[in-house]
């Protein structure tokens, strides 16, 4: 993409706003020039009757064939491998109004770059030539690692997938491990692209069998076409494992054995029966054309990701952090966004930072980003998320924005060319906001911080709405929980995929402009327990776990805690700097505290949550963050009186917090 048109796409995507569809399109038409102007000039030749336009992309051969007359919204197949063979569901199909499409990635085995040749030819396809959002994928023999590896990659792009005697696990066809006759010159070569050693292959797992949870989620229907014979992809090694398990995983899925006819090449050929029948399979799952809502109006680049891409292209290497909740914690989207940038940037060697811990929002992050993030690495790209558990927890608008501002202000601290990632993800009291016409605090102020440090911004949680008000799915039965099923983690991922392929200008390092908030914090870290003086009643546990076996969260059980069950329990804490909280485990048994800061206003606070009968649940507590600057001391004591609901007294202090 040449200059001018980056940063004309990265204006107009400022602007851009979920109810604007009209700059959406001139955004899209902005981006796509370069796409068209990247492409050799079209050739127009025949096949069987229909025009075929042949053009380079990427150094390599592709083509597309027209029908006379498309069905409304050019619903089309993708050939993923031989595609002058059995090509009589082919010309059915274009007779019926489809296009047929095909790159030439043969000598590639699905590796990861191929996927990235698919994912432009795609992008080339559906943006500039106006192809069906959804297509239906076609892979016969080897095509199958093709057609199920882009498919596991893109599952909101796949109508449904035909698969013709596939190859499923590259270690029964070209390795031959199993029972099949595998073909070592090309085991040799598809080792060689790998990379691999004989013992490496053996493990290799990024294979049409596994990984299907996302694509069965979608719903995405496919067909096997197997011949019972067949001694190079035997249908016990591949179609039949692979069945199993997208029909464990809830996918749809039929298989046909072709039993009439020559069968050829030790069973691996053989003719297709009724080939209008898997014609009309693939029309009746891509007609009428299904058009998602466009990933785009959810996306504001601000100054992008520039630094960070350069970054990775200029020196090889690249630290990318994820700061969240359990969202960024479970498997799922942060997953996939790792193997996109790997994907992506496949020259590039990666340190991911996996910093999500469950119940824990922005006022945490805060707090923890120097040892749970900077001490694993200097992040040249940083994902945060914390509008659900900010909800969740209670944080007021004002906490929410002192928290992201410091969380930014450390990261630019530590490295002034940093890119970030703002993520407001989706919850029900959210898709509540919007049916109310109100903007989620939440998501409103990830977005404003984000403008205000010229972070990127996705906002998910309208995403999420939009597209259950258009009736693409369901939060009860598709997205499920705000902790997402497979299918909701796709979305996540598919966008922030959207966003990463998005390119912009370096910025150089990033001028920070004033606090959003004096009380900012930008200082916020993390305090020994053996800081606490003149303890009476509290011990330290130097390996706590508990003696209810109630769930507890990563980083919060076998460390040392400052605990004590006993009401008059107190405690000084002297620190030095504008704001002291404490972070604790509040159980079952969880009690009151009373404290001063400098023997002043007195104040009571209740340490039980409304998950403290289920879950040690890590709950932070900034107890002052307006102090002048300089020395303070914070005298706690655990109450008599306790929560009605709680078993107990107890206080548990994990970390002591200190915004300086």
């Amino acid at each position: 993409m040449c200059p001018a048109v980056k940063r004309a796409g990265n204006v107009l995507l400022k602007t851009m706003k979920t109810k604007r569809p009209a700059l959406l399109l001139i955004a899209l038409f902005a981006l796509s020039i370069a796409h068209i102007s990247a492409q050799t000039t079209e050739k127009t030749t025949q096949w069987k009757g229909f025009e075929k336009v042949e053009f380079t992309f990427q150094d390599r051969n592709a083509w597309y064939v027209k029908p006379k007359k498309a069905i409304e919204g050019n619903p089309w197949v993708w050939r993923a491998h031989f595609p002058t063979w059995h090509t009589d569901m082919d010309s059915i199909l274009l007779t019926r109004g489809f296009h047929v499409a095909y790159v030439n990635t043969n000598d590639m085995f699905a590796h990861p770059k191929a996927m990235q040749v698919w994912d432009a030819f795609y992008d080339y396809l559906v943006k500039e030539k106006h192809f069906a959002p959804k297509v239906a994928l076609e892979g016969v023999s080897r095509g199958g690692l093709y057609v199920y590896g882009w498919a596991k990659r893109n599952p909101d792009k796949v109508s449904c997938i035909y698969a013709e005697a596939p190859v499923a696990d590259p270690k029964s066809w070209p390795g031959g491990k199993g029972k099949g006759k595998g073909s070592p010159k090309d085991w040799e070569a598809w080792k060689k692209l790998f990379n691999m050693t004989e013992e490496q292959a053996a493990s290799f797992n990024d294979i049409p069998l596994n990984d299907l949870a996302g694509l069965a989620s979608y719903k995405v229907p496919i067909i096997h076409v197997v011949g019972l014979k067949d001694e190079h992809a035997p249908v016990a090694e591949n179609t039949d494992l692979l069945v199993k398990n997208y029909l464990a995983l809830g996918g749809p899925v039929s298989v046909y054995p072709m039993t009439r006819g020559e069968q050829t090449l030790e069973g691996h050929h053989f003719p297709i029966e009724h080939p209008e029948f898997f014609a009309n399979f693939i029309e009746e799952n891509s007609v009428p054309v299904q058009k998602p809502l466009p990933h785009l109006p959810y996306i504001t680049l601000n100054s992008g990701l520039g630094n960070a891409f350069e970054k990775f292209r200029t020196t090889k290497k690249g630290v990318v952090a994820f700061l969240g909740g359990s969202i960024t914690h479970n498997p799922g989207w942060r997953d996939k966004t790792a193997q996109y940038l790997r994907e992506h940037f496949p020259d590039t060697e990666f340190t991911f930072i996996a910093a999500g811990i469950p119940s824990l929002g922005s006022t945490p992050h805060s707090m923890r980003f120097s040892r749970d993030v900077l001490a694993n690495g200097t992040p040249d790209l940083l994902f945060v998320e914390a509008a659900v558990n900010d909800r969740g927890n209670g944080f007021n608008e004002k906490a929410q924005i002192r928290a992201l501002d410091g969380i930014l202000r450390q990261m630019y601290a530590a490295n002034a060319k940093a890119n970030v990632v703002m993520m407001a993800f989706a919850e029900p009291k959210k898709n509540d906001d919007y049916d109310a016409g109100k903007e989620p605090v939440e998501v409103g102020v990830h977005e404003r911080v984000a403008k205000h440090y010229g972070a990127v911004y996705i906002n998910l949680a309208r995403e999420v709405y939009d597209r259950i008000k258009a009736g693409e799915f369901t939060w009860k039965y598709d997205f499920k929980d705000l902790h997402p099923s497979p299918y909701g983690q796709e979305i996540y991922a598919q966008t922030i995929k959207e966003m990463l392929k998005m390119e912009s200008p370096a910025t150089g390092d990033v001028k920070l402009p004033a606090p959003m908030d004096r009380f900012s914090y930008e200082k916020g870290s993390y305090h020994k327990l053996e800081e606490a003086k003149n303890l009476k009643g509290f011990t330290i546990d130097p390996d706590w776990k508990p003696k209810v076996k109630f769930q507890t969260r990563p980083g919060f059980v076998n460390v040392p805690m400052l605990v004590s069950e006993a009401a008059g329990s107190s405690l000084d804490f002297e620190f030095k700097g504008r704001g002291v909280g404490i972070a604790i485990i509040s159980g079952p048994d969880a009690g009151k505290i009373t404290y001063t800061i400098d023997g002043k206003n007195s104040k009571t606070l209740d340490t039980y949550t409304p998950w403290s009968n289920q879950l040690h649940l890590p709950w932070y507590l900034m107890l002052a963050d307006e102090l002048s600057a300089g020395k303070h001391k914070l005298h706690l004591t655990i109450a008599g009186e306790k929560n009605e609901k709680s078993e107990g007294n107890a206080l548990r202090v994990v970390h002591f917090l200190v915004n300086e």
